[in-house]
């Protein structure tokens, strides 16, 4: 419930986290889902906390970044810069990485060097061309220290370069609405360690595939399968199936009551084998004798709309 209502609602995250921290104290995942939901709330003190408590219980370095911002928010910079240039600084993952470098960025424009901002997110993951899933945010980041230089016009090209990697990778404002399935047990699809190809804003257009583009990637063994296959083929299939289609219908017994035949004595079939005269068209009683097929056909427009008064 915690991580349900960690992006909308980070207090009442934050409450259903202490709740679990009440009963599970000492399960490493139970402080890690309170510390991340007291930083998404604005809590530093307890998010540092229980961030350095999980630490200790794991020993894994993945929430440094928030670490970090925690000290810088709370107004200890020293102390944040100690940390983000420790040994652990250099045990993370990529996204992590990327994570500390927003961090620095952010921790540079507080003190007023903004072009120590720009130098701080200008590591390797800045890769206009490949979108990972960190793309989107260090995207942005970068555009807003190039702000802080005052190259706009640049910077105006990375925030739409994040839109386009949002969409290549179907996340933030492209993502598809949420649907929780307990009985699915398949991995949710993610994306390639190698990114997604990024296209620049102003040659999007320019690279979407046309119809007749799309038309062209039929293979080669698809058109010799198809060179291959008998001229005559199609005519023998539809004349198969012609003639298929008029066994069907000659198989089938004509449902005109005109046709039925003189021997027929079922009473419910519209009063075949009943005469006119049949109060009750049920009743066995009054049906033809046996011996004798000699029975009027059926009329059929006297369905019983154009009875007389006797056939009431």
């Amino acid at each position: 419930m915690a991580g349900r209502y960690l992006s909308d609602d980070p207090a009442l995250a934050l409450e259903h986290a202490q709740a679990a921290g009440r009963r599970g104290g000492r399960i490493a995942a139970v402080r890690e889902a309170t510390g991340v939901a007291a930083y998404e709330a604005g809590d530093y003190a307890l998010a540092l906390k229980e961030l350095r408590t999980f630490r200790r219980m794991t020993g894994a370095e993945i929430h440094l970044p928030l670490m970090v911002d925690c000290e810088r928010a709370l107004g200890r910079t020293d102390k944040a810069v100690e940390l983000a240039t420790s040994e652990a600084a250099a045990s993370l993952e990529t996204s992590e990485r990327v994570e500390l470098a927003i961090v620095l960025a952010g921790m540079r424009r507080d003190q007023g060097d903004a072009q120590g901002a720009v130098d701080a997110l200008s590591i390797p993951q800045l890769d206009k061309n490949r979108g990972f899933s960190y793309s989107p945010r260090l995207f942005r980041a970068y555009a807003e220290a190039l702000r802080g230089v005052d190259r706009a016009r640049e910077a105006l090209t990375w925030d739409r370069q994040a839109v386009v990697a949002e969409a290549a990778l179907g996340i933030g404002q492209f993502a598809e609405p949420e649907i929780l399935d307990f009985d699915d047990e398949e991995e949710t699809e993610q994306a390639p360690p190698t990114g997604v190809a990024l296209t620049e804003p102003e040659t999007a257009t320019e690279d979407a595939p046309t119809a007749e583009s799309a038309g062209a990637v039929v293979s080669e063994d698809t058109r010799a399968g198809l060179r291959e296959e008998p001229a005559d083929s199609t005519d023998d299939s539809a004349e198969h199936e012609s003639d298929d289609v008029l066994d069907e219908g000659a198989d089938e017994e004509p449902e005109d009551d005109e046709g039925a035949s003189d021997g027929d004595l079922d009473p419910d079939d519209d009063f075949e084998g009943g005469s006119e005269d049949d109060l009750d068209p049920d009743d066995d009683e009054e049906l033809l004798d046996p011996e004798d097929h000699g029975a009027a056909p059926h009329d059929p427009s006297d369905d019983g709309e154009g009875r007389g008064a006797q056939d009431v």
